[in-house]
């Protein structure tokens, strides 16, 4: 590969994975913070309010960080791949325009409202801000979703003179059937994220032995929306686009199995390690006919293998793609028992004095991260070698007169700046965690003071 090329791609992988630990989280947080300001609203219970205006804080912080670290991505289509600007910027840069002068806009606005407006608005207003932060961070996602959509499954589009496409429809750009389903598959994973944040934060309070009637309410408001996120994570969403990559992508799905060999009941592979110079899996765990199944709903049914297409069209990293696929389905299956046990706690009503589940829970806060950045690896590094599927190649798409030593500086630069911008984060969101939802109590003269731990 040419090293530039390979720069080029390392460069905005890098960008976009650190970029996406913070959308996640407010995308993943905007739903529970509604239902915890419906829940004071209907309840006038205050630590509702408390709970919502701690998570905001949480969602505020992950916020600004997403937007340091997302404005940088929107250059890198012109300093490192402005052959693709150039050829796909008349379809892509509508939703891309959509999604900052709509959503962005949207969620921001409101966001300074519910964190700043609550003495000054009313219960139903604040309460309809938080619904607006949450409308505008779930459009902003969708924006971005039918982008990336497009150039897994070009629609809408037609070519011009100078080589280039053009935008014909943009109702099939927006509604791209790629990007309905991708857009529920990851949302829920991002639902997954903040189900889980909220439940570990709330295990650490009931371990720690502050914020008890707090921690309880997180766990069970994370563990509920947990539950349901990751049962639909794997269906109808996960199934759903899986089956879309199999009509749309075969030489992917084949990929994402290892799957070398067409043929009929195709088994699916629990365990293994992909062999690409002898084409086997080695040291396979398999389940017979389930890969069949699963694609196309009959236990004999034939899926094409690698071997039924050009090898000039095949991902150009395998074991990458197979790990990444297989990593991503092997924690949704955990979350789903962790979740399932957590949610029979809670029924039993024996959850919060459960501390092995408690440790389950605050430990398993990185992993859902781990799972979201493996979905997206494996929709990226799956859609390779085309950046446009079918259209036009990745190799073909970045700055040809941008080195490999200027990608590389910039490259080294960025790894440092992000560093300082994680650990300032670690560092706010351990502050407000510390804090608790009761960081300040008004005394009768209404000066605010610390609350007492």
């Amino acid at each position: 590969m040419n090293s530039a090329l390979l720069v080029h791609r390392l460069h905005f992988a890098f960008t976009v994975t650190f970029h996406y630990l913070f959308p996640q989280l407010t995308m993943g947080l905007a739903p529970l913070i509604v239902v915890l300001k419906t829940m004071a609203l209907r309840y006038k219970n205050e630590t509702y309010n408390q709970s919502a205006r701690f998570w905001a804080r949480i969602f505020g912080i992950n916020f600004v960080l997403g937007v340091v670290t997302g404005i940088p991505m929107e250059f890198q289509f012109g300093t490192n791949w402005s052959h693709f600007s150039r050829y796909a910027g008349g379809v892509i840069g509508q939703t891309l325009a959509m999604e900052g002068m709509f959503a962005f806009f949207l969620e921001s606005a409101f966001l300074g409202l519910f964190l700043f407006g609550e003495k000054r608005l009313s219960p139903r207003a604040h309460w309809w801000s938080a619904v607006a932060v949450f409308v505008g961070a779930w459009l902003s996602g969708y924006f971005i979703i039918a982008t990336d959509a497009w150039m897994q499954n070009p629609v809408g589009y037609e070519r011009v003179a100078d080589g280039s496409v053009q935008l014909a429809s943009f109702w099939q750009l927006v509604l791209n059937p790629w990007a309905w389903w991708q857009y529920a598959h990851n949302m829920s994973g991002a639902a997954i994220t903040g189900a889980f944040a909220m439940a570990s934060i709330g295990a650490f309070y009931l371990l720690w032995g502050k914020y008890q009637e707090h921690g309880r309410l997180f766990v069970k408001l994370g563990v509920i929306a947990g539950c349901i996120f990751s049962l639909l994570q794997l269906f109808p969403t996960g199934d759903a686009q899986g089956r879309m990559v199999a009509h749309h992508q075969p030489v992917t799905l084949a990929a994402m199995e290892a799957l070398f060999k067409s043929g009929p009941g195709a088994p699916l592979v629990i365990i293994g390690q992909p062999n690409v110079e002898e084409r086997k899996i080695d040291n396979p765990i398999l389940v017979p006919k389930m890969l069949s199944f699963l694609t196309y709903r009959r236990w004999e049914a034939e899926v094409l293998g690698l071997d039924a297409f050009p090898q000039n069209v095949w991902p150009d990293n395998i074991p990458l793609l197979y790990f990444s696929y297989h990593i991503m389905v092997g924690l949704g299956t955990v979350f789903i028992a962790i979740m399932l046990i957590a949610l029979f706690l809670l029924w039993r009503g024996k959850l919060f004095g459960t501390r092995w589940m408690l440790w389950i829970l605050m430990l398993s806060l990185p992993f859902p991260y781990i799972a979201n950045t493996a979905g997206w690896m494996t929709a990226e590094i799956g859609r390779q070698p085309w950046l446009v599927y079918g259209l036009f190649r990745t190799a073909d798409g970045y700055s040809k007169l941008v080195s490999a030593g200027n990608g590389l500086f910039t490259l080294l630069g960025f790894m440092g700046m992000y560093t300082v911008l994680g650990i300032l984060f670690l560092f706010l969101v351990r502050r407000e965690i510390e804090h608790g939802p009761q960081s300040e109590t008004l005394t009768p003269s209404g000066v605010p003071q610390p609350a007492a731990h």
